[in-house]
């Protein structure tokens, strides 16, 4: 088991940057990590992960705007968003899973309690 839990987030401008953070209670280097958001009445949405093996994979309404990172010492997960849009608006989540990375939200088991972000124009 792996306890979750999600920081950084809050106001931005559009344009403007924001750096998330996801605290974990052990060690993370034999997990898949990553983040998901999800917006008032939309369906709860991949954004990027990393893997065991160090992958990594965007989706591509944040390719090229944000980099996910994480440390294995520190227990941590990062999530670097650039060059912030409107449609970036939601509440986003670190999640876990014990082996291979997906992107569909119901094959990972560990969750954090979600960190809220606003981009404003």
């Amino acid at each position: 088991q792996v306890q979750l839990a999600e920081s950084g987030g809050g106001s931005a401008q559009a344009g403007g940057s924001l750096r998330l953070s996801c605290s974990a209670s052990r060690y993370i280097s034999g997990f898949c990590m990553a983040w998901f958001r999800q917006a008032p009445g939309k369906e709860r949405e991949f954004v990027s992960s990393v893997s065991i093996s160090d992958n990594i994979a965007y989706a591509e309404s944040v390719r090229g705007r944000f980099t996910i990172s994480k440390d294995n010492a520190k227990n941590t997960l990062y999530l670097q968003m650039n060059s912030l849009k409107g449609e970036d608006t939601a509440m986003y989540y670190c999640a876990a899973r014990a082996g291979l990375c997906h992107n569909n939200w119901e094959q990972f088991n560990f969750w954090g309690q979600g960190t809220q972000v606003t981009v404003s124009s």
